[in-house]
């Protein structure tokens, strides 16, 4: 039986199939980092479950690489390739249980699709920074955000996932079917199949008190260890992180300082609004504030806060470590780089992965760095790809002076396209159990447009 053929591929599924010579495939083939350019044999835009379980076969009878889009944030641009593309942007439909407290998720739901539908019934699940990413390669590959310290990582928080494995089967993964394979879906990234369905447990957080208090970088070091302490036994109620990041022309910060580097502190509280002032008191009281956005929001509010800074068609290199300890050593190598941040766009974060992170085993789920305190990332992004080399320089030389006092791995989200070496690391004691889920779901490797764990 010879291999299957785009036209009888175009007849089984109900979304759109986009090949090279359509209108639309240029605009098809984009993902958010400009600087992936694949030129993928067929799009297909799924429409449904059965779209992609038929894109999954198609691209296995066809032997062809294949991709799952979701929201496109992929910095190493793994929602693309030069095969088969199974995008799942036009599936994100979102259902609440506000009875039950539940939420189940479209595979290509981002997280501004999902908060808009939480929101209206004042609940919420933890959920990245910026509200254009995808629900699922955030949740598949941990999930830290604003409300992890109280509510845990997204992955936590995940009830069940319907699959599509790499045999095309349509499975349902949750503690009580396939537990092995829910177990690594998890933290593992995506490796084990593509993911249709997320089904969340949500929290009772409506409107929280926070955004950005800004300091001049004279006093990023007193910041940075007030930052370290208070954390550390912190109400968990209490997220943000600090971050470098040049001032972008906005009203509250005085026009004189824009394009200028700050240190900054990213406020979240996410208890009682009539305690947010007091519990934000203590970022304010870490050093002199230059300006600062910060009062009562809805949470959507706060978590799409930044995506002007971060629009489709940047060019992006980020490096990524997770961090034990904030030590004196390891501020002095911020200090030393972070005043060199190339343009607004770039940024370096230090999200605490502790409280309610900590409460969940290293081997319970495959995300395994339980005993980290920060989650560290140099996001470079700029504009200018003339600007390429200096700028992966910039973000390289930071990442080496920050690595030694480190761990060894990195958040699997954080990891650029030349970070295969530490597929292992990154899932520390993990990672034999991953390959043996692995070699159960996915024997071919059919799921090796990722950071790839090799059956």
């Amino acid at each position: 039986m010879g291999k299957p053929s785009v036209e009888q591929l175009r007849e089984r599924v109900r979304g759109a199939v986009i090949t090279p010579g359509s209108d639309t495939y240029d605009e098809a083939r984009k993902v958010n980092n400009a600087m992936i350019d694949r030129r993928p044999a067929v799009v297909v835009r799924c429409a449904n479950a059965g779209d992609v379980m038929t894109t999954v076969d198609f691209a296995r009878e066809a032997e062809a690489d294949l991709a799952v889009r979701g929201g496109g944030h992929s910095v190493p641009g793994f929602g693309t390739c030069d095969g088969v593309v199974a995008d799942l942007s036009g599936m994100r439909g979102v259902r609440v249980d506000p009875g039950r407290r539940t939420a189940r998720a479209e595979g290509g739901t981002t997280w501004g699709d999902f908060n808009a539908a939480t929101h209206a019934f004042g609940l919420a699940t933890t959920g990245g920074i910026i509200s254009t990413t995808g629900v699922g390669g955030l949740t598949l590959g941990g999930g830290i955000g604003y409300l992890c310290r109280g509510l845990g990582l997204s992955c936590d928080n995940l009830i069940s996932a319907d699959v599509v494995t790499a045999d095309g089967r349509f499975l349902v993964a949750s503690e009580q079917e396939h537990e092995d394979l829910f177990w690594a879906l998890r933290g593992g990234s995506g490796n084990f199949g593509a993911v249709t369905s997320f089904e969340f447990r949500l929290g009772p957080v409506k409107d929280i008190y926070g955004g950005p208090i800004l300091y001049e970088l004279e006093h990023a070091e007193a910041v940075l260890r007030a930052f370290r302490e208070l954390i550390a036994d912190a109400p968990e109620e209490l997220g943000g992180f600090p971050a470098f990041q040049i001032a972008p022309p906005l009203p509250f910060i005085p026009e004189d300082r824009h394009g200028e580097p700050f240190i900054l502190i990213v406020a979240c509280w996410a208890g009682p609004l009539d305690q947010g002032e007091r519990a934000v008191k203590v970022f304010r009281d870490m050093a002199p504030v230059v300006a600062e956005h910060v009062g009562p929001m809805p949470y959507p509010a706060l978590n799409s806060a930044f995506d002007a800074l971060v629009p489709p068609g940047l060019q992006h290199y980020w490096k990524a470590n997770f961090v034990t300890e904030l030590s004196d050593a390891a501020i002095a190598a911020h200090l030393e780089h972070a005043p060199r941040l190339p343009v607004v766009n770039s940024t370096v974060h230090i999200y605490p992965v502790n409280g309610a992170c900590h409460r969940v085993a290293p081997d319970a789920t495959a995300f395994a760095y339980r005993d980290a305190t920060f989650a560290m990332v140099i996001a470079g992004m700029w504009p200018d790809p003339a600007d390429n080399e200096a700028n992966i320089a910039w973000v390289r030389d930071y990442y080496a002076a920050i690595a030694p006092h480190s761990e060894e791995g990195g958040y699997i989200n954080f990891m650029a396209g030349d970070d295969q070496d530490r597929i292992r690391t990154n899932f520390k004691g993990n990672y034999d159990r991953l390959v043996e889920v692995k070699r159960a779901y996915d024997p071919g490797n059919l799921f090796h447009v990722n950071q790839n764990i090799k059956p």
